[in-house]
């Protein structure tokens, strides 16, 4: 997985590609951890993402939890595929997360 990185300001987002899986979720997490304390806004584009496996849940479910934490914080999904928005239909994360 490959993951490209956008700050601008208070927003940053970032656009992971492949697979959310076992061996890719520490990764992820290692780049949402160095997100900066003044952003306020964390965008997750998963145009590219071709699978989310329970690792990736539970890398998105903290990064979410720390992000409602900050003062005016959100945590925003964009552009998940069927296969994807299954996998949060399923879960229960739609009711959880912010997917646009």
């Amino acid at each position: 997985m490959t993951i490209e990185k956008k700050e601008d300001g208070v927003e940053t987002t970032l656009i992971p590609v492949g697979r959310l899986d076992t061996s890719t979720a520490p990764q992820l997490e290692t780049q949402i951890n160095e997100v900066s304390e003044d952003t306020k806004r964390l965008i997750l584009d998963f145009q590219g993402l071709e699978y989310l496996s329970s690792a990736g849940l539970r890398v998105l479910l903290a990064a979410h939890k720390v992000f409602m934490k900050r003062d005016g914080g959100e945590m925003i999904i964009r552009h998940v595929n069927e296969t994807i928005q299954e996998v949060f239909e399923v879960t229960g994360f739609m009711d959880i997360l912010t997917i646009e």
